[in-house]
């Protein structure tokens, strides 16, 4: 079983950043970032691939955010910068226990709480 906590959330102004972070208690191959605004689909955002590093982001993110991981303290990090409005909603972090490279909620096992991401105009 593995147990993710997540932290980093709040309120930024457009165009100011935040950092995510989500310690797993356990082994994970892959982990990821989605997000859900109320009455609309999860979306994804972000996954790493732990043990090769590969990295794969939905378009509306790609040179804004930034996923990572430090395996000493198994966690894995989303730095968003550039902040958009449109980017406001609850971040999941959500890992795998295999590598996958999809973008499929279906394909991670385990999920975190959720952190509200807030981006005002």
């Amino acid at each position: 079983q593995v147990q993710l906590v997540e932290s980093g959330g709040g309120l930024v102004q457009a165009g100011g950043s935040l950092r995510l972070a989500c310690a797993a208690s356990g082994r994970t191959f892959t982990m990821a970032w989605f997000r859900q605004v109320p009455g609309k689909e999860r979306e994804f955002v972000a996954t790493i691939i732990w043990n090769i590093g590969i990295t794969k982001y939905t378009d509306s993110v790609k040179g804004r955010f930034t996923i990572s991981r430090d395996n000493a303290k198994n966690t894995v990090y989303l730095q968003m910068n550039s902040l958009k409005p449109e980017d406001t909603a609850v971040y999941n972090c959500a890992a795998s226990q295999y590598v996958y490279s999809g973008s499929d909620g279906a394909g991670f096992a385990y999920w975190g709480q959720g952190t509200q991401v807030t981006v005002s105009s």
